[in-house]
């Protein structure tokens, strides 16, 4: 994929690094002359000079054959500007990173669908740790409205029981059985023991029930 990032900070460089080691193409846009400077060092891409609120230097960075273009900056206002000039290019994904979480339906009223905060998804994502111990790991899905959880099996009353039997609800669905550290696609007749790590699609507003449920 080509994929254009504006903003060279540590998202953007972060960002950047990832995906070129993933095999993608990606061109850099950062205005200042240190980050760029910096970017230029650290990634094998090309990196621009320049600003993506101005459509020359959105078009020397390919935008017109960019899959994707991401506004990773700290200033709301930029990103929002670069990512409606983006939008005249019919690009396949338009993401824009927000710092202020009030900005965001600003960018939903301008028809940005992905717009993303990377300081709340991590205060969230701990928020969640603390407050949900039990939870081996999450995954947040949708539009927030449900979630992934990889879990233990620690209720007695669970124990014994049969997949069919409890699953699905239309709460959630147990999407995976570990054993020996292989994931196994559950069967209505497999049984559930005590100690088994499993996987479960719920919605975010059944976690505690289920919580509950199953430790």
């Amino acid at each position: 994929m080509h994929i254009v990032i504006m903003g060279g900070g540590k998202v953007g460089l972060n960002l950047a690094s990832f995906l070129i080691s993933d095999g993608q193409d990606v061109v850099l846009i950062e205005k200042d002359y240190e980050q760029s400077s910096k970017a230029a060092a650290k990634l094998d891409a090309v990196i621009l000079r320049g600003t993506g609120t101005d459509a020359k230097t959105l078009e020397e960075a390919g935008i017109q054959d960019a899959d994707v273009f991401v506004a990773a900056t700290g200033n709301d206002e930029a990103n929002l500007l670069a990512c409606l000039l983006v939008k005249d290019y019919n690009v396949g994904k338009i993401i824009a990173r927000i710092s202020d979480y009030h900005h965001s339906q600003a960018f939903k009223e301008a028809g940005i669908n992905y717009a993303v905060s990377p300081e709340l998804t991590t205060a969230n994502y701990l928020e969640k740790i603390i407050l949900r111990p039990k939870i081996a790991d999450l995954v947040v899905l949708g539009k927030g409205d449900a979630e992934l959880l990889d879990i233990t099996v620690e209720n007695e009353k669970i124990d014994g029981k049969r997949i069919g039997d409890i699953s699905p609800t239309k709460q959630y669905i147990i999407v995976a059985v570990y054993e020996n550290g292989n994931i196994i696609i559950p069967r209505a007749d497999m049984v559930l023991n005590k100690g088994t790590k499993i996987s479960i699609l719920v919605k975010t507003d059944a976690i505690k029930e289920i919580l509950n449920k199953f430790t």
